[in-house]
């Protein structure tokens, strides 16, 4: 099954959603589609989703149509051996090589760094819930998208919206660390410009998290003094939405330069 938006057909990305709508985000924003959508998209793009927590996938003939792929958070492991998790490997490593950009969020950071050779497992430090503020590495050799933003539009360091319990033990060989925290090492990897991992959620809004925060209680999966010490954080600080929204977007946007090649032709 495929959703799309269509405001023009010159550039094409899709969504692979490796979770289920919640009843809140589907009541609120009409599922997380539009919650990406509105976080990543622009006018005159067309953006496709495959729920390929459900077995949807995009068509291996049909692939090189698109300009991007970003792959969701999900409550499964990265680490695990689901049909659709290994299937989902295989799409993914077929994309690094034909050097399609891929963005991977949560999970998706995850399963990306398990499809391109590196190691996933639970957390040291067990879960890591609310806004935490990350450290950008200077410097970085390679990562185009990052050069072209300044320092006044990305900050040393940014908070962003965390949900997780497990991490990015060992990053691909190749790829580059781009941000860590106190509490995580790899919040963000690297490989060229096309493959970009990040640990944490640049599309959730706050409501999105505390809804997550109660049904993560609910389930006795947290205890009520880490879920309110959580909430406690986002209500005195903001996450710095635009400026991962404006990375994302550079990311993905970011018409991939050949010139490097040009000799070898």
């Amino acid at each position: 099954m495929k959703i799309s938006t269509t405001a023009g057909e010159e550039r094409r990305y899709a969504l692979l959603l490796a979770a289920r709508d919640s009843d809140y985000v589907k009541k609120v924003y009409g599922g997380y589609f539009n919650v990406f959508l509105a976080a990543f998209g622009e006018e005159g793009e067309r953006w496709d989703l495959f729920r390929v927590v459900d077995g949807e996938f995009p068509d291996m003939n049909e692939l090189d149509k698109y300009d991007g792929f970003v792959v969701s958070g999900s409550p499964y492991d990265a680490y695990g051996n689901d049909y659709w998790i290994l299937k989902l490997c295989f799409l993914l490593q077929t994309l690094d090589a034909m050097e399609k950009k891929v963005l991977g969020i949560c999970f998706g950071h995850q399963v990306l760094c398990r499809s391109l050779g590196g190691k996933v497992g639970k957390a040291c430090t067990g879960w890591d819930i609310g806004l935490r503020k990350i450290k950008m590495v200077k410097d970085l050799s390679g990562s185009n998208f990052m050069e072209e933003l300044n320092d006044e539009e990305i900050p040393n360091s940014l908070s962003i919206i965390e949900c997780h319990q497990d991490e990015v033990w060992e990053i691909p060989m190749g790829a580059q660390v781009i941000a860590f925290s106190e509490k995580t090492g790899v919040e963000m990897f690297a490989i060229g410009n096309h493959i970009l991992g990040i640990q944490g959620h640049p599309e959730y809004t706050k409501d999105i998290l505390f809804n997550l925060i109660d049904r993560l209680l609910n389930s006795n999966s947290i205890e009520n003094d880490f879920a309110e010490k959580a909430k406690l954080g986002l209500e005195i600080a903001e996450p710095d939405r635009k400026c991962w929204e404006k990375i994302c977007r550079n990311f993905l946007k970011r018409r991939q330069d050949f010139s490097l090649f040009s000799d070898q032709i």
